[in-house]
């Protein structure tokens, strides 16, 4: 009966041990956000697959889009609200095989099961981009749009196109 004990309070005192270095390790989640479609944890940056969201820095310049014909940096709006949603939460990605030309891992990250690159397109901070996801993100990005949230209430040019006017 002894040796039960010992064994016992060996086996809740290894489980409870295990358990705190595994919560601590969740909640020391090192995350830094780079623009409305790039993030960083713990290190590995991570593009989201198939949006595209306004540049927040890109060559020395930054997106800007007009609204009722006042200039505003979509861009950072876009990565402040990535960076709000996010919050204190910690990020789950899901990442693809390859990597993207610049060495980023490519992926879909999400915060309590919801999909981040679903809450940046349907809210209008980041579009879905048909060259790469193949209109997986179509509806949220339609929308965003037929509600002119986000980038949709102002004049804007597609990232990809300003960063190829941008170079």
């Amino acid at each position: 009966m002894f040796l039960n004990k010992r064994k016992a309070i060996l086996v809740i005192s290894i489980s409870t041990l295990v358990f705190f270095l595994t919560y601590n390790d969740v909640k020391s989640q090192d995350i830094k956000i780079s623009d409305g479609d790039t993030i960083k944890v713990n290190g590995e940056k991570i593009r989201f697959g198939g949006i595209d969201a306004p540049e927040s820095y890109f060559n020395g310049k930054k997106q800007i889009c007009k609204l009722e014909e006042k200039n505003i940096f979509c861009g950072e709006i876009s990565k402040t609200k990535l960076i709000e949603k996010i919050g204190n939460n910690s990020v789950d990605c899901v990442l693809e095989k390859n990597k993207d030309k610049y060495k980023r891992s490519i992926g879909e990250c999400f915060i309590n099961g919801e999909s981040l690159s679903v809450y940046m397109v349907r809210n209008g901070y980041a579009l879905d981009w048909p060259r790469y996801s193949k209109g997986k993100f179509s509806k949220d990005q339609e929308f965003a749009k037929n509600n002119n949230l986000g980038i949709w209430a102002m004049k804007f040019e597609y990232p990809w196109v300003w960063r190829a006017n941008n170079r």
